[in-house]
Parts: C-alpha cells; sequence; structure tokens
C-alpha cells in the first residue's frame, strides 16, 4: 500500500503544474502517434500487398525519409514566419491527405512520388510542436513538458503498432484511411482548443528593457548556420542519433544473420517500449533539476556501450538486457536534448532553431541504414556495434567540451516571462488561463 500511494504520488506531480494549452498539444501528439499506422507496416504493404522488391521498398522509406529532411527546415521556417498554430493545421491537415491518396495509388512512381509528400507533411509539425511547448510551459518545467510529450509518442506508437498488424490482415487501405482520419482529428483539435502562441510582442519588450530591436526577420536560416555552439549540438545530436537508429536498422539485421527470428528480435525491441513507457516519468523526476552537461554526456556513452554489448550477446535474453541499457540512455537523453536546444535559441527563431535539430534525426535516419548495412556486409556486425561504442564516446566527449561554453545562468527566453498574458491576446476566449511564460522545448 506504501508503494501504490508513492507512486500515484510520483505520478501527480509529475503532471502538475503545466499549462491547460500544453494538455492539449498533448493530447494532439497522442491521437497522432495512436494513428501512426503507415510507417509501421509501409514494408509489408509495398512487398507482401503489391509484390514490389524489397529494393523497391527501401527506396520508398529512403524518400519518406528525405521529404522529412527537406521538411524539417522548411517546418522550421513556417513555424517562426507563420505561426505556431497555422503551421501545425497545414502539416496535419496535408498528411491527412497525403495519407489517404497513398492507400489510393498504384503505379511505382506515383507511391514513391506520394510517400515523398507524406514524409514532407508528417515531419513538418514537429518543429511547431517543439515551439510551441516552449511557449506555453514556464522555464523549470520544460524538461518535464518534453518528457511528457516523449512519453506520449511512445504510448501512442506503442499501441498503434499492435494495431496495425491486425489491420493489415484485414485490409491495408483501412490503415491508411484510419491514419488520415485520426490525423485530420489533431488538425481540428489544435484549431479548436490551441490559440496561436507565438510571442508576437517580443520587439516591444525588448526595446522597454534596453536590449537589441530584433524582429522575427532577424533570424535567418543563416543566422543558425553561423552559431556555431548551436550546430554543434546538431552534429553531436547527429551522432547520438546514428546509435539509436541501430535498434530498427542495424540490430534486425545482425539478429537475423545470427539465426533469431523475426518473432524473437520483436520480443527484444519490444523491451525499449514497455520500459519507456514504465521509466519516463520516474526517471524525470529523478533528472529533472539535474546538471544537463552531465546527464548528456552519460546518456551518449550509455547508448554507445550499450549498442556495443550486443557484440557479446548470444541470446534473446541478453540482447533484451542490451535493450535496458541503451534505452535508459534514452529516457535520459531525449529530454535533456530538447531542453538544451531551447536554451540556445532565441525567442524569435525557435522554430528554425527546432527545424535544424530535428533535421539531424531526419539525416541520421537516411544515414543510419546506409551505414550499418556497408559495415555489417564488409566487417560484420561485431564491428557495428564496436563502431556505436566509439560514435557514443566522442559525443559523450563533445558534449562535456561544448556544455563547458554554455553558462548556467544564459537562458535567452526568460528574458521574457512578463509576456505571458500578451502572447494570449489574439484569443482571449482560449486564454482564461494564463501562460506561465515564455520558454522552449520529435
Amino acid at each position: 500500500m506504501p508503494y501504490a500511494l508513492r507512486a500515484r504520488r510520483a505520478v501527480r506531480e509529475s503532471v502538475s503544474g503545466m499549462p491547460r494549452e500544453f494538455w492539449w498539444l498533448w493530447t494532439s501528439t497522442l491521437v497522432n502517434r495512436l494513428g501512426a499506422f503507415v510507417a509501421t507496416f509501409m514494408a509489408l504493404y509495398l512487398t507482401l500487398d503489391r509484390g514490389y522488391s524489397a529494393t523497391y521498398a527501401g527506396l520508398v522509406a529512403a524518400l519518406h525519409g528525405l521529404g522529412g529532411v527537406v521538411s524539417s527546415l522548411g517546418g522550421g521556417v513556417m513555424t517562426d514566419r507563420l505561426g505556431r498554430r497555422p503551421t501545425l493545421l497545414i502539416a496535419q491537415a496535408s498528411t491527412a491527405v497525403s495519407v489517404a491518396l497513398l492507400g489510393f495509388v498504384h503505379h511505382p512512381v506515383a507511391i514513391a512520388g506520394v510517400a515523398f509528400l507524406v514524409g514532407m507533411a508528417s515531419n513538418a509539425s514537429r518543429p511547431a510542436v517543439q515551439a510551441m511547448m516552449a511557449d506555453i510551459v514556464r522555464p523549470e518545467d520544460r524538461i518535464r513538458a518534453f518528457s511528457l510529450n516523449y512519453w506520449a509518442i511512445n504510448l501512442g506508437f506503442a499501441v498503434s503498432s499492435m494495431a496495425a498488424g491486425f489491420i493489415a490482415e484485414v485490409s491495408y487501405l483501412a490503415g491508411f484511411l484510419i491514419e488520415a482520419g485520426m490525423t485530420m482529428a489533431c488538425a481540428v483539435l489544435v484549431f479548436l482548443k490551441l490559440p496561436e502562441s507565438k510571442p508576437a510582442a517580443t520587439v516591444k519588450t525588448a526595446a522597454a528593457s534596453g536590449e537589441p530591436d530584433r524582429t522575427d526577420g532577424s533570424v535567418s536560416l543563416g543566422t543558425v548556420l553561423r552559431d556555431g555552439r548551436f550546430m554543434g549540438v546538431v552534429g553531436l545530436s547527429f551522432l547520438v542519433a546514428l546509435i539509436f537508429q541501430q535498434a530498427s536498422v542495424g540490430l534486425p539485421v545482425a539478429m537475423g544473420q545470427a539465426g533469431f527470428t523475426s518473432a524473437e528480435y520483436g520480443m527484444a525491441i519490444a523491451v525499449n517500449g514497455v520500459l519507456i513507457v514504465v521509466l519516463q516519468l520516474p526517471v524525470t523526476r529523478f533528472i529533472e533539476h539535474r546538471d544537463p552537461r552531465r546527464l548528456l554526456v552519460v546518456s551518449s556513452v550509455l547508448a554507445g556501450y550499450g549498442f556495443g554489448l550486443t557484440a557479446f550477446a548470444g541470446s534473446v535474453g541478453v540482447i533484451a538486457l542490451t535493450v535496458c541499457v541503451w534505452t535508459l540512455a534514452e529516457i535520459v537523453n531525449a529530454p535533456t536534448q530538447t531542453g538544451l536546444v531551447v536554451r540556445l535559441s532565441p525567442l524569435h527563431g525557435r522554430g528554425r532553431y527546432q527545424g535544424m535539430y530535428s533535421m539531424s534525426w531526419s539525416v541520421a535516419a537516411l544515414v543510419a541504414p546506409l551505414m550499418s548495412g556497408f559495415v555489417i556486409d564488409r566487417f560484420g556486425a561485431e564491428w557495428l556495434w564496436g563502431l556505436c561504442a566509439v560514435v557514443g564516446t566522442v559525443a559523450g566527449l563533445g558534449y562535456g567540451v561544448l556544455m563547458r561554453r554554455v553558462p548556467e545562468e544564459e537562458q535567452p527566453v526568460e528574458a521574457v516571462e512578463p509576456e505571458p498574458a500578451e502572447s494570449a491576446e489574439p484569443e482571449p476566449a482560449e486564454s482564461a488561463e494564463p501562460t506561465a511564460g515564455a520558454l522552449r522545448a520529435p
């Protein structure tokens, strides 16, 4: 009984204090991920239902990923220029239409083209979600907010992955249409419940405080690229993403070559989703106010060596233990990394900065299959796992050096904390519950 009370108290403390707008955004994320069927069964749809080759299925997956790379930057620019709410509406409505269309096209060129559009549309909403979360949650709650959002992503994906198999047995087209419908429901939810959170009064606030007069147009993609410290974070994020991508790229290939079945791979990788759902909130409470530099160093090294240990795993049980190691690294790294990106992003350029950060993961999703395939074919799976350990060590050292240059008090978004009431002015009826200040957030 005491344990149950402590668990209930921990959950209550994890979710308390968030503004109403955050929970609508969180609900939108959950609904969107609950309907994410296409990514799960696309390869099976193309090879089993349509009869295309594995090579063609891989090409379609690459084009889908390429669309995500392009829209990471485009969605970031739209988030800063048009606003968070319009970008979310456009991205989610476009995703719904393109996913539905994908279920009806049959020509291989048409399928590849629409898959590219789906990748673009679905990824364009990420910078807007992160920027809006930064606008509506207090700085001291941001790690917890990002963790809750990440938890919703994984919970939704876990449920949709299980449902996808049953839906595919009935009708692949039904899967496309269900995802389209749920994504459109997210667009409607955004339209009805989420006011625009873009802090339009930042120029006036900056002038009053004696800071340089900066407008939304003062931050361009060139500005982001010239920000050496932030681009260092993007580069390190790319290295960490390369490691985590091996869960869905290198690991199944290596297990298949070692004689394991697809069901055994499914059992091992399921540990990842279960641990995230169970541990994300309590671990976040433990790390919430700890040194982000140390957390990023430890999580990077833990990820690298977690995958590195796979070289010594000879059974499904031992592989599952290695999954536990790198899953813990993922739980720590995801909200901490996002919080660092927020901290380094100027208030008026959050969308572009988040877009560049999202692009590091999209590019990693393109590079990882090529890298793992080449290394496994040429040198063997053991070399891939050893390389993961090396990359994790390099990333950890990089964070250790980079974070020395980030002063503890440097939080550019806190300069506009007095502005929450103004940011909600465009829709007073929706903002009866004031936001707690401007802050930052795949």
